[in-house]
């Protein structure tokens, strides 16, 4: 019998790289504080012979995740090399940043605490990511380095954020851009576009909550959101219609599961009882290396070993916990679908019948190539906030050329089943 628990209740710091990690990625999830508590009681016995649960079609949720995955690289890497002509040092962000933080900004400087109201986030979650882009030279807080500079130690509610010159600059690209790459879906992707428009338009204009445009950063459970007090939208921007969506059936989804699905989605769905490199882990997810990695809040669900040829070098596969979460995972979201229908009527098998087109459409691979000079093309930029190219920005190019070549070869196949954004790459995918 094994029993594994781990409780962590206390307000996470920057006192090492990993904890700076864990803080920013935690941007607008409104979660300084968690707890996670798992109990599995099991008896020890041989491996279970199991493989990786085929579902008849993928979830909802999954193609939802994929093309807005799709639409963000495509948008990003526009950004990106408009930016590079610009020479600013923060060409790296991505669209999330925009939709969730830096658009209420542009009619000038605000305190954090009507930062945190706007982006509909706790004022602990906002201070995190405020600090990666203070740190990146997109905005400012206080004159000079101040304590804590770069992180979200020392932060207060009542401080005024302002926009530096780069993000000025920034700001000033987001307005025009995503109407232009909206633009270029409905012409590449003619009446399927429009029909996967209309499908969600008919989805976001019932959701009863009031949800952030952008899709939130969470490593571990959504953040709650409040009853809808904003009054519907036509003609909102795609990605804010596909985040909203897909929030809303990821925020069903936590009401019944006991595991975020942030993680079912990715490492825990890519997995078996069969033993694989834990390198294969990010090729079979579409996630960055980063966010991918197993970490604590995996090992309910997984067994690590050595591997038994070389003696080193990690082999992970599911634990029986894992696999029955792995099959929760499929019998959630298809029973939360099968509410959808009910719920949003005919708008539900028009989504599915529009997502799943679109990922079966060449065109999907043409916006995924990226221009060149940007470096997701294999172009060696500085890391964000930096002028010099140290080996981790090297790391991260290869990464980056790496995880867009599959992409751009088998979108259906490669592109991730649930978007973890990336705080080394700007936010991003």
């Amino acid at each position: 019998m094994y029993e594994w628990r781990v409780t962590r209740t206390e307000q996470i710091g920057v006192t090492s790289q990993n904890a700076a990690k864990i803080h920013c990625l935690m941007l607008f999830s409104g979660q300084n504080h968690f707890a996670l508590e798992r109990r599995f009681a099991v008896p020890a016995r041989d491996r279970l012979r199991y493989r990786m649960m085929s579902a008849p079609h993928k979830p909802l949720s999954a193609l939802l995740s994929q093309i807005l995955v799709a639409y963000s690289v495509e948008l990003d890497c526009e950004f990106e090399r408009r930016m590079l002509q610009t020479q600013s040092r923060c060409a790296r962000l991505s669209l999330v940043i925009w939709l969730n933080v830096l658009q209420f900004l542009v009619d000038g400087p605000v305190s954090v605490r009507t930062l945190a109201s706007r982006a509909l986030t706790a004022e602990a979650g906002a201070t995190a990511g405020l600090g990666c882009l203070e740190r990146w030279g997109a905005v400012a807080l206080q004159p000079g380095k101040r304590a804590g500079f770069g992180s979200g130690r020392g932060i207060r509610a009542d401080w005024p954020v302002r926009l530096t010159a780069s993000g000025e600059t920034a700001v000033r690209i987001w307005p025009d851009l995503i109407p232009e790459i909206d633009a270029r879906w409905s012409k590449r992707f003619g009446g399927d576009a429009t029909r996967l428009r209309r499908s969600l338009e008919a989805i976001e204009h019932q959701i009863d909550l009031e949800l952030p445009q952008g899709l939130p950063i969470a490593i571990l459970k959504l953040p709650e959101f409040g009853p809808r007090k904003s009054p519907v939208e036509d003609g909102l921007p795609l990605p804010v219609l596909l985040s909203r969506v897909l929030l809303a059936f990821a925020l069903d989804f936590e009401r019944e599961s006991q595991t975020p699905i942030s993680l079912c989605a990715n490492a825990i769905r890519v997995l078996s009882d069969e033993p694989i490199p834990e390198t294969e882990i990010p090729k079979r997810t579409g996630c960055s290396e980063e966010t991918a990695g197993i970490g604590w809040q995996h090992k309910p669900y997984i067994i690590v070993e050595r591997d038994p040829a070389r003696g080193r070098g990690k082999f992970v596969r599911l634990s029986e916990a894992g696999i029955q979460t792995q099959q929760e995972y499929y019998s959630c979201t298809r029973d939360i679908e099968e509410k959808w229908k009910k719920r949003f009527r005919a708008a539900t098998k028009e989504i599915r019948e529009s997502l799943t087109t679109l990922l079966k459409r060449g065109e999907l691979s043409d916006g995924l190539k990226p221009p060149p000079g940007t470096t997701r093309a294999g172009a060696q930029t500085p890391a964000l906030g930096r002028v010099d190219i140290g080996p981790a920005a090297r790391q991260r190019k290869r990464d980056l050329v790496i995880q867009t070549e599959a992409f751009v070869r088998d979108p259906a196949g490669t592109l991730p089943h649930y978007p973890l954004w990336d705080v080394n790459r700007g936010f991003g995918p």
